[in-house]
């Protein structure tokens, strides 16, 4: 009873993954499209629930048939219900092993959405998510977990790196090939070929480590919730600490000698990235092992995630393939390497024993669900494609998948609107948007303002543009001049600073969205230039972007709640 306990809160930990999904892949992705992210996260879990109990479930775990491709399918959830909850003389009760293995399977199906964001009909990813909760995982798992042909020849995948984790990265890989990269992302000349890259940075980093907290949290139970025994399980909380770990400062040491700076995106990727890595043999490792395996995957998953933006072209805005194809590879074939036989699985790795057996195992394993994945994805993927049913529409993906698929203005409500959407990249090709009517003259009409007759007192608008830390000093400063009322706006800066690149996940930030604080101040009395003056001192640095200071000629003031004009309106006297 015990041990069937800490195996559904373990389920419930892997479940609460989902969570750490939709964090990562909103931060990650630009905020016009959070509400289509959290709702694909959300359904694919619901959607493959309701497959899964269909079939997917005995096609994993039924009765083994066919000579160990797949389980038999039956009804018993639905038709025997009283002994599939009922306690078995050995082992948990059905109901266990079915919410174990959904939520494992939902996982699989979540990995994809990552690398397809920002592009791809909610309506296409709720057929495809549902089809690999139905058919593409259950029958691969039933091979390695089911009693299949791979777990009768002694293939190890404690955890999922390969049925999970592999097969995901390659759908998402394969997907987002199909798919093409987001508009804007590549320049191409007339001939197609790229010559230029463009960095598009997630909306917030904090979500996205807020994610990876949580899927880390989560993998305790995704690595752990079998453990058996407290050796066992100790074990792999040890190994799921260490490679993750290991991972991180290694993605952090190589991002921060090759790109001048640490790399926060991709020490999260990385923590990711370890994880995965560690997860098919992380009853099967030691500490040397689990770092080993660390160390490999934090350069693995930042040259992923590089090669395939930079050279060879794919779109995938969170790292999805970087993270978990590669080193759901990277982890399947280690436990041949690295098992150590002082560890509880007991296996013989090549590096520990010299031994060869167990690494022609894991390759068998790794090469016959690879090619299952990635030719039952590519079919199904260019299916969708051929039927034009898979990519949203052009003008959809540039206002954002919120509003277009899901009627959602914005899914931060009463926050600043994102600005991102009005962010033109440029296109490598026009794109048709539908337009109104409406006559420009009618649809921005431009009215002259009535003049106010003078008072004999001038008035002059000085708007300063500058970085928020300087705010401080210049109210004070302005105070000191007699300045007693200003208006303050948080506004965005687009441009990059001239000779001075940033990077985000190895590609160059050429342009950006910047915070900054817009001041308005109107005066009379007090000279212009002391005001220009005194802000120039204040805001000085004497670095680029210290700020800009412009001045107007204002017509009148008008006081609202007096109704005094001029020169009065602007006293602060009652």
């Amino acid at each position: 009873m015990t041990v069937e306990f800490w195996f559904l809160i373990g389920a419930a930990l892997v479940f609460w993954m989902q969570a750490g999904f939709a964090m990562v892949e909103t931060g990650f992705t630009r905020a016009k499209n959070a509400g289509n992210i959290i709702m694909k996260n959300l359904m694919d879990f619901c959607i493959g629930t309701v497959v899964f109990s269909i079939l997917g479930y005995t096609l994993m775990m039924g009765e083994d048939t066919f000579f160990g491709l797949i389980g038999k399918p039956n009804l018993d959830l639905f038709t025997h219900f009283g002994d599939f909850i009922a306690s078995p003389a050995e082992g948990f009760t059905g109901a266990s092993y079915f919410v174990f293995n959904l939520v494992f399977c939902a996982t699989t199906a979540t990995i994809v959405s990552g690398a397809m964001a920002e592009r791809t009909r909610f309506s296409a990813y709720c057929v495809y998510s549902g089809v690999i909760s139905l058919l593409i995982y259950p029958i691969e798992a039933h091979w390695i977990w089911g009693g299949g042909w791979l777990s009768q020849m002694g293939f190890h995948d404690y955890a999922g790196s390969c049925a999970i984790h592999m097969v995901g990265g390659i759908a998402a890989l394969i997907g987002a090939a199909l798919l093409g990269p987001r508009i804007g992302k590549y320049v191409r000349d007339k001939s197609g070929k790229v010559i230029k890259v463009n960095a598009i940075p997630g909306h917030s980093i904090p979500l996205g480590a807020l994610g990876v907290f949580i899927l880390w949290l989560g993998w305790y139970g995704f690595n752990g919730a079998a453990a058996t025994t407290p050796s066992e399980l100790s074990s792999i909380f040890l190994t799921t600490t260490i490679a993750p770990s290991v991972a991180t400062c290694t993605t952090m040491i190589f991002t921060w000698i090759k790109n001048g700076k640490p790399d926060v995106s991709m020490c999260l990727n990385a923590s990711l990235a370890g994880l995965v890595a560690v997860t098919a043999g992380c009853d099967a490792f030691d500490a040397v092992g689990a770092a080993v395996v660390g160390i490999v995957s934090g350069i693995l998953v930042d040259v992923t995630v590089e090669v395939l933006d930079l050279k060879i072209h794919i779109d995938d805005p969170v790292g999805a393939v970087g993270v978990h194809c590669v080193n759901g590879i990277w982890g399947t074939i280690a436990v041949g390497l690295l098992a150590s036989p002082d560890a509880p699985a007991g296996l013989r790795g090549l590096f520990y024993t010299g031994e060869f057996d167990q690494l022609g195992i894991q390759l068998v394993g790794f090469v016959a669900v690879a090619a299952w994945s990635a030719i039952t994805m590519f079919l199904f993927f260019g299916f969708l494609k051929k039927i034009k049913f898979l990519r949203a529409h052009a003008e959809d993906e540039l206002t954002g998948l919120d509003i277009s698929e899901h009627g959602l203005p914005s899914a931060y409500a009463d926050f600043m609107p994102a600005v991102d959407k009005y962010t033109d990249f440029g296109a490598g090709g026009e794109v048709t948007v539908v337009t109104g009517t409406t006559p420009p003259a009618e649809a921005v009409p431009v009215k002259k303002e009535p003049s106010f007759s003078a008072d004999g007192h001038k008035f002059t608008k000085v708007e300063i543009v500058f970085k928020e830390e300087r705010l401080y000093a210049l109210k004070e400063a302005m105070a000191k001049l007699g300045i007693t009322g200003m208006t303050v706006s948080h506004v965005m800066g687009y441009g990059m600073q001239k000779g001075h690149t940033e990077y985000y996940r190895g590609v160059a930030v050429e342009t950006d969205l910047r915070p900054k604080v817009q001041v308005d101040i109107v005066v009379s009395e007090v000279p212009v230039r002391d005001v220009i003056e005194t802000a120039k001192k204040v805001l000085y640095t004497g670095h680029i972007g210290d700020g800009k200071i412009f001045v107007y000629d204002v017509e009148n003031v008008v006081k609202v709640r007096t109704g005094e004009e001029g020169y009065d309106a602007l006293q602060d006297v009652e």
